[in-house]
């Protein structure tokens, strides 16, 4: 699987990646052998970058992420997670499903984007990761926190990359404007950029990525499928963490009518897309199955004629 460097820097990344937050018991549970399955299959079609968060499973996911890779060459392939949200010890009532987990409630999620929280949340995660560095260092959604973000959070990672415990450092969010500001106002490295590179959103080609370009600098994107209706467009069908508007499933349902013509699954479309930018270093997809992560890897495979192309980014919304 080709391979695509990270800015101007030493890591370099696979075009498809692996996002753990599913095995981290995202919305349901998944078993421990089957998110070691997913991890293999990840490994074995290729795939040699893995995310994950704190936030993902209070935990699991990286717990899990480092478990199933231990007994690989440590130098043969990246990580990257997040900080923002430290774990602190909880009541451990009840179980995380109103943060979207499906595990015990053992512990509380803590906003802390202070110099001391970043070095901590670093630390933490290379215990539960296993691992002596961290390739990649992502802000987590620091939408509410941009001061902090930029005068403490920002200068940590900063300084920590510059000890050699992380190798590539940025911001990860849902949004473009701030990612942007990163970008203009930092030395980051890359931007993680979640749903706003997609065949319904394409808001991060007005500036997020036109500088990230000019800059020499690389975004990763996620969310290609916004939430699910890219994937399977259907009444009913999730976008962007909540029910799909009207005009919006329609949109999907005549890009998915449009694909059929050409013989080509919308969700491969939906998965290329982003890769059509060169600022685009990977598309990062979740998947919870060995099953999914072998789609994935199929569906980026598909050769997707350019007539196709043309016919799909011309669909405007009525």
């Amino acid at each position: 699987m080709r391979r695509n460097k990270i800015g101007n820097g030493t890591v370099d990344v696979t075009e498809l990646s692996f996002g753990a937050a599913a095995i981290g018991n995202l919305f349901a549970p998944v078993d421990s052998a089957e998110a070691t399955r997913a991890v293999d299959a990840a490994w074995e079609a290729g795939i040699r970058y893995f995310d994950t968060a704190p936030h993902y499973g209070l935990g699991l996911s990286e717990r899990r992420l480092g478990d199933a890779l231990r007994d690989r060459p440590r130098s043969a392939y990246v990580i990257s997670t997040k900080v923002g949200r430290l774990l602190e010890p909880g009541p451990d009532e009840g179980d995380d499903l109103g943060n979207g987990f499906a595990v015990p409630a053992t512990h509380r999620r803590v906003w802390d984007f202070s110099a001391d929280g970043v070095r901590r949340s670093i630390e933490d995660s290379l215990v539960r990761l296993g691992t002596d560095r961290i390739d990649i260092a992502y802000l987590h959604d620091p939408d509410d926190h941009a001061e902090d973000a930029f005068r403490h959070a920002y200068p940590m990672l900063e300084q920590l990359r510059s000890e050699g415990t992380l190798g590539a450092i940025g911001a990860g969010m849902n949004q473009t404007a701030m990612l942007t500001r990163f970008l203009r106002d930092t030395d980051a490295d890359v931007m993680l950029c979640a749903g706003r590179c997609t065949l319904l959103d394409r808001s991060a080609l007005d500036a997020l990525l036109p500088e990230a370009q000019a800059r020499g600098r690389s975004v990763v994107v996620g969310g290609v499928f916004n939430s699910g209706l890219l994937a399977d467009p259907r009444p009913g069908a999730p976008y962007d963490y909540g029910a799909a508007p009207a005009g919006v499933l329609d949109r999907a349902l005549r890009m998915q009518a449009l694909c059929g013509r050409y013989g080509i699954p919308l969700r491969a479309a939906a998965l290329q897309f982003p890769r059509r930018h060169p600022a685009v270093a990977s598309v990062l997809v979740g998947t919870r199955s060995d099953a999914e992560v072998r789609d994935a890897a199929e569906m980026l495979r598909l050769d997707i004629p350019e007539a196709l192309w043309d016919e799909l980014l011309g669909l405007r919304e009525d």
